[in-house]
């Protein structure tokens, strides 16, 4: 068994030990994690006479029976789940016998509630071990006092206290008053990963059975009594705001109760990360009924005018920022101008190593590729929606949201009440792919329930939310490959940049590996407003990337994996350069892992394979794409995973966020795009934004882990970014047809 501290524990998670109504309630915050959730159903054993509702801790009942309070929100992801089985595995208790709570958000007991950066589990790993091998030894101390035996000869297993020489045991229950009366050791041993019995094993969702019966789980099933339902009219294009409306039409439609204009943020309001708004000012329509409010909206008279040029002073996590918003209505054609434009430039230097310049002067070919992506929208399945009462001293919100951390100020703040004084409650969510990071929809339902003084539940059509940004940026980049006579690579220079971010990580594969590399980047602003998406920036770049690297390979006469592991050979053995982000062995072995499982090399009839992958959120993943033409048509026959995320701590979840990425990503680089003519979304609902179908998804997906015992990295986003890259490789073998602009569907497919 590992030692680990708890002095630091006792400051950071472990908040204090106390006795109440017979329990043992041993509190800890889950650090930077993310997201385990509500309370399920137990069937196994009679409920504690009294359970202690208190914010983040660990609650032990008088029968035994254990309460996991989880401050995090779930956004799909199944940490509700996972994050529990870590601690019930050091705790060495029996899963049936846990019980997953949902706590509010409670900046006093946590930091960090937040569902985002694929951060989850691998911020939170080791405080949630210490947390249950702290309850366990304090349950062992509590037995070894009552027996009047060492400590060290008390066993603890599946709920129960043991010791073997005397034949005494007793129930956890048993001695939780006794061991709530006892000091925080100073440390602890942490279970070897050959002992665990819940990591590494599959467990099913805990609120499996609720979601596909359709009980009440996520923010738009909230009900209360006398809750109105709200929503929004918003300038229909990005470079315009309200001037004035006229509502007395819509205030004498059936079970219309009021219509107003609200402004989220003063001018002055220090934004922070995640205080984006799309339009600052809105026209809210308040009634009985989510039909008649919307009805009622339609029949608005509103009159917008254009904005003029703004900047948007920002806090980004410590770090002062100016957001400049240019007037004007944009244009997608003016973009792509733009965009072509500034990488035919000199861009601002990020990396450079050796001298590429002399490199690709001496090259014997030179191989230039540009790659570009549109916009996207989130489109999670639950649109945007979140319930407010506020009063004239309190502010209870109820939804879904990945950051209610960051939202909390900003609501007090706008409300004129003390943070202390507003309540924020989490439900589950129904996606989120970085569009819930944003809050204003929260400050939105705040301000509208503080005016009409009454409980609101805030509703946004699917209209609403796709034509008010958000949006992931669009991006161009250019790729450059010097190859000598022999077609070594020589150099390597990739200019990249977007709408309003580029998506350059300079330090990343295949930085290192190349004598001569050369990165530049350039930005764009925009008064289109942009956040994360899914794997930010990753869910672009390295799609081009390893497109880019195929066609290297194919000039080289190279397998395109041999070409990949040469490169990481030279990188893990002599590096270049210092700031090198990625571990070379890690990131080979996945590919050596996808070469065995897909059987690479062996040529199939009618199929025909592409390659990727790519490193993010300190994870690694490998894919190769199958495809055969049917009728004209690309289909999809069977992509095959290798990750490489440290432990796994739940294989079900892990296996079915692979699966997620890999249908995402494919149905992202083939079909999604929002464009815009004079500041308008061309796409507002999915009769325009083309989705995947159920019937072009793969019809078989098989992921493999890396077996290996490092603490667990991000899983929720890196299997997202490189399936693109595997897909347009695939696409070329299938149609001799490169593929270099998202969507692919734009761009002709001949079969060849």
């Amino acid at each position: 068994m590992s030692i680990i501290k708890t002095k630091i524990g006792r400051r950071a998670f472990i908040q204090n030990t106390s006795l109440a109504s017979g329990g043992l309630i041993l509190g800890f915050s889950f650090l930077n994690s993310c997201k385990p959730k509500q309370v399920e159903e137990m069937a196994v054993r009679d409920m504690p006479k009294e359970w202690f509702e208190i914010n983040g801790y660990l609650k032990i009942g008088d029968n035994g029976l254990v309460t996991i309070m989880s401050p995090n929100p779930e956004i799909g992801q199944n940490v509700r789940t996972s994050m529990p089985m870590i601690v019930a595995d050091e705790l060495e208790i029996d899963w049936d016998q846990v019980i997953v709570e949902q706590a509010p958000l409670n900046t006093n007991l946590y930091s960090w509630q937040v569902a985002g950066g694929s951060r989850s589990i691998s911020s939170s790993w080791q405080s949630l071990r210490m947390a249950g091998a702290t309850a366990r030894h304090m349950l062992k101390e509590a037995a070894a006092k009552a027996w009047q035996v060492p400590v060290g000869e008390i066993t603890a297993k599946g709920g129960m206290l043991a010791h073997e020489a005397s034949g005494k045991s007793a129930g956890y229950g048993d001695m939780a008053s006794a061991a709530s009366l006892l000091e925080v050791p100073e440390e602890v041993e942490l279970k070897e990963r050959s002992e665990f019995s819940i990591i590494g094993t599959s467990r099913k969702n805990v609120d499996g059975k609720k979601i596909v019966t359709g009980q009440p789980l996520f923010g738009i099933d909230v009900q209360r009594e006398g809750m109105l339902i709200a929503t929004l009219a918003h300038p229909p294009a990005f470079g315009m705001k309200l001037k004035s409306f006229d509502a007395e039409t819509a205030k004498q439609m059936p079970g219309i109760r009021d219509v107003f204009s609200i402004k989220l943020y003063d001018d002055d309001f220090k934004r922070g990360a995640f205080h984006h708004t799309a339009f600052n000012e809105v026209v809210a329509v308040l009634g009985e009924t989510t039909w008649q409010v919307m009805q009622a909206k339609k029949s608005l008279k509103v009159e917008w005018e254009n904005t003029s040029d703004s900047v948007v002073g920002m806090t980004m996590f410590g770090n002062e920022m100016k957001v400049s918003h240019p007037a004007g209505l944009e244009n997608t054609t003016d973009h792509r101008l733009k965009m072509e434009e500034l990488n035919a430039r000199k861009g601002r230097l990020v990396r450079k190593d050796g001298n590429p310049e002399e490199a690709f002067k001496n090259a014997a070919k030179i191989i230039e590729r540009s790659y570009s992506a549109p916009f996207l929208a989130h489109n999670t399945m639950e649109p945007m929606n979140f319930f407010a009462n506020v009063t004239d001293d309190h502010a209870e919100l109820l939804g879904p949201t990945q950051t209610p951390e960051f939202m909390e100020p900003a609501i007090a703040e706008r409300l004129g009440l003390p943070i202390e004084k507003v309540d924020i409650m989490l439900t589950r969510q129904g996606g989120g792919f970085g569009r819930r990071l944003y809050g204003h929809f929260m400050v939105e339902a705040a301000a509208i329930s503080q005016k009409a003084k009454a409980p609101v539940k805030l509703v946004y059509s699917r209209e609403d939310d796709m034509s008010q940004g958000m949006y992931r940026p669009s991006y161009y980049a250019t790729y450059r490959a010097a190859l000598d006579t022999e077609n070594n690579l020589t150099a390597l220079h990739v200019k990249a940049g977007g709408i309003p971010e580029s998506p350059l990580f300079a330090n990343r594969f295949p930085a290192g590996a190349v004598d001569n590399y050369l990165a530049e980047d350039w930005t764009i602003d925009s008064n289109i407003t942009t956040g994360a998406f899914r794997a930010p920036r990753s869910n672009f770049i390295a799609g081009a990337e390893q497109s880019f690297l195929d066609e290297v390979a194919e000039v080289a006469g190279k397998d395109p994996i041999q070409l990949r592991l040469d490169l990481l050979k030279r990188a893990q053995e002599n590096p270049v350069g210092e700031n090198n982000d990625y571990d070379a062995g890690r990131y080979a072995g996945v590919l050596e892992l996808v070469k065995e499982k897909s059987n690479w090399g062996t040529n199939q009839q009618g199929l025909h394979r592409g390659v990727s992958a790519y490193f993010c959120h300190n994870s690694y993943v490998a894919q190769v794409l199958d495809i055969t033409i049917e009728n004209d048509k690309p289909i999809v026959q069977k992509v095959t995973t290798a990750i490489d995320c440290g432990i796994v701590v739940n294989p079900d979840a892990a296996t079915n966020l692979a699966e997620g990425g890999v249908i995402d990503g494919i149905g992202n680089a083939m079909y999604g795009a929002i464009t815009f003519k004079d500041g308008v979304p061309e796409q507002n609902n999915f009769d325009k934004y083309r989705l995947i179908r159920h019937s072009e998804a793969p019809k078989s997906i098989e992921t493999h882990f890396v077996q290996n015992d490092i603490d667990p990295t991000g899983l929720g986003e890196p299997p997202f970014p490189p399936i693109m890259g595997a897909l347009a490789n695939a696409l070329y073998k299938a149609t001799g047809q490169r593929h270099y602009h998202q969507p692919f569907v734009a761009e002709r497919v001949i079969v060849g």
